[in-house]
């Protein structure tokens, strides 16, 4: 004959199930509305910068960028996440990294194509669509704010396909909208 489950087994499997659930089911809220404001200014700067520059030398400038604002952004939102108490390692952060990376490692990958193709007229708009992307699949495990940013830079790196201004295109997605979104997400969603 089997022992019979004890109650109190039972009740903290149940706890257990039902904390897996809500962790499951939050939204990765450390997304630092300051760091997108940072990240914009320099977007900005960059696109200034690389505005007379052609071929790798642009390219070089826009990367130079991209670095910096990847430091930017994952220090401050790992300070974010330290002041909420949260870890970038939750179930919740998984799902956004893992639906923000994937397009994002995409766009690297195409970037060596067009490039060694020797069109980096394409970057702009493939920049622009990919990162919009990240955004809205990562949005869906965010605030409710980041997927409506996709939209805006998907919308402008349509535009980066039919009309030849890359880089003031650049500058009013990764400079303009990241310090618009920016500044909403600080304002609403702290930092």
């Amino acid at each position: 004959m089997t022992e019979p489950v004890r109650i109190g087994d039972h009740a903290f499997a149940n706890l257990r199930y039902i904390r897996d659930a809500m962790e499951r089911a939050t939204a990765f809220t450390s997304i630092p509305g300051v760091g997108g404001v940072i990240i914009g200014v320099s977007a900005i700067v960059t696109a200034f910068v690389a505005q007379p520059l052609r071929g790798d030398r642009w390219l070089e400038a826009w990367l130079i960028d991209a670095v910096f604002a990847a430091v930017v952004a994952f220090a401050l939102m790992a300070r974010k996440a330290s002041r909420a108490g949260v870890t970038l390692r939750s179930p919740a952060a998984r799902r956004f990294f893992v639906s923000y990376f994937a397009p994002i490692a995409a766009a690297a990958l195409m970037t060596i194509a067009v490039v060694r193709a020797g069109d980096h007229a394409l970057l702009p708009a493939l920049w622009l669509l990919s990162y919009g992307a990240s955004f809205i699949a990562s949005g869906a495990f965010s605030i409710r704010v980041v997927p409506l940013m996709g939209i805006c830079f998907m919308m402008l790196g349509i535009a980066a396909l039919f009309i030849p201004f890359g880089n003031i295109l650049l500058a009013a997605g990764f400079g303009g909208l990241h310090i618009v979104f920016g500044f909403i997400i600080a304002r609403n969603y702290g930092g």
